[in-house]
């Protein structure tokens, strides 16, 4: 069993990574597969000599990509932050890369300080694959009107329970309400990006978010159902949920 660091003469670092999600199943260590923070872990043990408890901002599923993750850890030893920010790149695998090191508060905890974060959800729109975004975009070979789903989206924005956009886990209990800030849905050529900012989110609830706008735009689901589908508060009667491979957290907001 790996001993984790409890010392009381510790300072508090907010360190900021990006990783490539394809091959890890997701951020938090697992016994089936290995994950972003048992390489982290294990690169930072190797430079501070022990292991120490990470706070991650968020859990990310299998194949899901970060742009921004922030992780926050305290650590007895004295190396400075861009040192420190230099060796987690020398010992980190080639789909993960340390964005910054710097000390914060003793109680800043990378999760529960947390005011939004920000998803993007990306989509190749065409009749012709993209061998380049293979496992970092959705293919999706029929029509999309991205101005449609855009105006379809807004039922997003705002404080719901948004219990039909989460998959069943014993991890989500209780309050099942979050505030949508922003969703927008844009084309540039035949890329479509989904962008959606909330104060949280529940289990697989972009993934789902986006998978009932692709049932709108294949007449699966009324485009103006969404508020309905939002106050029956079941799983069910939302569309299907996304493919990770175009999932990507992309901002954390403090």
């Amino acid at each position: 069993m790996q001993h984790l660091s409890t010392r009381s003469d510790l300072r508090n670092l907010l360190i900021t990574i990006s990783y490539d999600g394809r091959n890890f199943h997701g951020w938090q260590i697992q016994q089936n597969g290995i994950t972003v923070q048992e390489v982290f872990q294990n690169a930072l043990r190797t430079i501070v000599g022990e292991f120490y408890d990470l706070k991650g901002c968020s859990r990310t599923d299998s194949g899901v990509h970060a742009n921004m993750y922030c992780i926050s850890v305290r650590i007895a030893h004295p190396i400075p932050p861009e040192r420190l920010k230099a060796a987690l790149n020398r010992w980190l695998p080639s789909e993960v890369v340390c964005l910054s090191v710097k000390p914060v508060d003793d109680g800043f905890h990378a999760r529960y300080a947390c005011r939004s974060k920000q998803y993007v959800y990306k989509i190749w729109n065409s009749d012709t694959r993209n061998p380049f975004l293979n496992g970092y975009a959705l293919f999706y070979r029929y029509p999309l009107d991205a101005e449609a789903l855009n105006k379809a989206a807004q039922a997003y924005v705002g404080s719901h329970d948004f219990t039909s956009f989460c998959t069943s886990d014993k991890r989500e209990m209780g309050d099942m309400t979050r505030n949508v800030k922003l969703f927008e849905v844009k084309r540039d050529g035949n890329l479509v990006t989904m962008t959606v900012e909330a104060d949280g989110f529940l289990y697989n609830m972009v993934r789902i978010m986006v998978g009932t706008l692709l049932g709108a735009a294949q007449g699966k689901i009324a485009p103006d159902s969404i508020p309905d589908i939002i106050n029956k508060k079941d799983r069910s009667a939302a569309g299907v949920t996304a493919p990770a491979c175009g999932l990507y957290l992309n901002k954390v907001n403090y």
